[in-house]
């Protein structure tokens, strides 16, 4: 039996990991981490009853310690987050935390060599050269449950990394995949909620219609597979049949496919180097389709994927800065209080004000995150 921390766990990967976890007989839930949303928690939790469950705050935390219908262990706050994630009883953490909020328990879950099922590429964003320095000086693969990711995480296996040519990471297009630049002006938040293929929260469908979602994915491509980004290429594929594809020095190509159902890659993650029967949607049917499609992404109709392979190449605390500013302004959409192209806007100010500091520690990529937030939160509050 092994034990299983989930990071996240009212998000939308955090949701679907539970219904993975309920189909693996040799698995089982040890531990729950979550925000503020008690009752979505307690329906979770209450289905697989974890030994140990972690809230946002105090308040959540003395909530659902009233609501649960079983013993367990209940704490609050990043400690309690972090001491979770390296627990002698955790055998596999699933990090599904929601932005750079995931980097602490990270580096910590490494440093106590968990298998690690990654879901939260803020963190690797935000500070990669930090988390894979550690990942290697510990010996702990970091499995990604980003479907392109795992799509290129599987393309390798068996495969030499040097012959290894570039990497080819597909995009749906997001929720205005067919709108021109001026007819994105004044679209509403509920379009922008309305994926065409995924199912997933909020934040990242919102990332989605921007293509700032690709473009942290670029990044933590980057990082994973070690990939310089002129040797990674993005494109849009509506179909969301192709996860992404590698492309090998005899340029052979290989591709991963499989329906749009982020159960497996999690599955993938959690059983790896093994894989086990997945029961809970049906397979690929290509002929349901019969054609796919390919387009070019163009940076000047996506911006937001432009600054992200400028910020990534710029290196240093660019990128820190790209996902701090993106979590503000996505957020401030949410809440009404700017309109969907005002986010690309604020994140290009942030970038342009910011002084790029190079190979920046712990303590500086925290600061400078919460700086960036600051200075875009102070003209709104």
């Amino acid at each position: 039996m092994k034990n299983i921390t989930l990071l996240g766990g009212t998000g939308s990967i955090g949701e679907q990991t539970v219904e993975v976890i309920e189909q693996l007989p040799e698995y089982r839930l040890f531990a729950f981490a979550f925000g503020k949303r008690v009752d979505k928690a307690l329906g979770l939790v209450e289905r697989l009853k974890p030994e140990w469950i972690v809230a946002g705050d105090r308040q959540a935390k003395e909530e659902i310690e009233k609501k649960i219908s079983y013993q367990a262990k209940v704490s609050y706050g990043m400690e309690a987050l972090c001491e979770v994630a390296s627990n002698d009883q955790t055998d596999i953490v699933v990090n599904a935390l929601l932005g750079s909020i995931g980097l602490q328990p990270t580096l910590d879950a490494i440093r106590s060599r968990k298998q690690i099922a990654f879901a939260n590429k803020e963190t690797l964003v935000t500070a990669g050269h930090l988390v894979m320095a550690e990942a290697k000086k510990y010996g702990v693969d970091l499995l990604p449950v980003d479907s392109e990711h795992a799509a290129i995480h599987q393309c390798l296996r068996g495969e030499k990394r040097e012959q290894m040519n570039r990497l080819i990471v597909t995009a749906s297009g997001g929720s205005f995949r067919d709108y021109s630049r001026d007819e994105l002006v004044g679209v509403k938040k509920e379009d922008a909620l309305k994926h065409p293929n995924w199912d997933m929260g909020a934040k990242i469908t919102i990332d989605s219609a921007t293509m700032m979602n690709k473009g942290l994915e670029v990044i933590e491509a980057h990082w994973l597979f070690q990939v310089p980004y002129n040797k990674i290429d993005v494109i849009m594929h509506k179909e969301s049949v192709i996860h992404s594809m590698v492309e090998f020095n005899d340029l052979s190509v290989m591709a991963q496919l499989g329906t749009p159902d982020m159960r497996i890659p999690i599955q993938y993650a959690l059983t790896y180097p093994n894989r086990t029967d997945f029961s809970l949607s049906e397979g690929l049917d290509l002929l349901k389709f019969r054609e796919l499609h390919f387009n070019e992404l163009s940076f000047e109709r996506f911006p937001c994927l432009r600054m992200a392979y400028e910020a990534g190449k710029a290196g240093g605390s660019a990128p820190t800065v790209l996902n701090a500013a993106n979590e503000v302004a996505v957020q401030l959409f949410l809440d009404d209080q700017i309109t969907f192209l005002e986010i690309e806007q604020l994140i290009e100010e942030a970038l342009q004000k910011h002084q790029v500091i190079e190979q920046p520690d712990l303590e500086s990529i925290l600061a400078v995150d919460q700086d960036t937030r600051k200075r875009i939160l102070s003209v709104y509050s």
